[in-house]
């Protein structure tokens, strides 16, 4: 038995990313969107849970996990990427509404995110095509690499979400303080 793929599964997420490699538009002067904030965390909270499922995964190359493992791990992966790649779209949608700090980190997730969508479609594929080589080292460095990119990808957003909630309380003790 295989892992099946659906239409709407990672190739779907490259239509909702749809449109994301535009030109970037420049706002000057613009105060922080809450909205954009809310989408940061959100997406942050998927990268947080998809570091630990690629992590877990990437334990499996240290075992004799069967290729069954591998699938079932694939497809919360994947169910993560989706979510994520939803609120990605949101945010690509609420980019020009953001300041520059905002833009700056939905154009810096973006590419992580394809590459990571791209990788893991890989390691479907090749679980796929052949199951019986999970303990290949090709097939184990492919999931390393997942597990490198989703924790590459929770660090890049949770550094800007630390900046954005800092920045906030720096904006209100510099009111509290009347220093503005």
């Amino acid at each position: 038995m295989r892992m099946q793929t659906h239409g709407a599964g990672l190739a779907g997420l490259a239509l909702l990313m749809g449109g994301i490699f535009t030109a970037p538009t420049i706002c000057s002067g613009k105060g922080d969107s809450l909205e954009i904030n809310k989408l940061l965390s959100e997406v942050n909270d998927h990268a947080i849970q998809l570091r630990a499922d690629s992590d877990k995964m990437a334990a499996f190359t240290r075992s004799n996990a069967n290729w069954e493992s591998y699938a079932a791990q694939l497809t919360l992966i994947k169910e993560h990427i989706n979510s994520a790649g939803q609120f990605l779209a949101n945010l690509n949608t609420e980019r020009i509404n953001g300041s520059i700090w905002q833009q700056t980190a939905v154009d810096r997730i973006n590419p992580l995110m394809k590459e990571l969508a791209a990788n893991t479609q890989t390691v479907i594929n090749k679980l796929n095509k052949h199951p019986e080589r999970v303990h290949m080292k090709e097939f184990k460095d492919y999931v390393q690499a997942n597990a490198d990119l989703s924790a590459g990808l929770a660090h890049t957003i949770g550094d800007f979400v630390d900046y954005g909630n800092t920045k906030i309380k720096l904006e209100r003790l510099a009111a509290e303080l009347e220093l503005n």
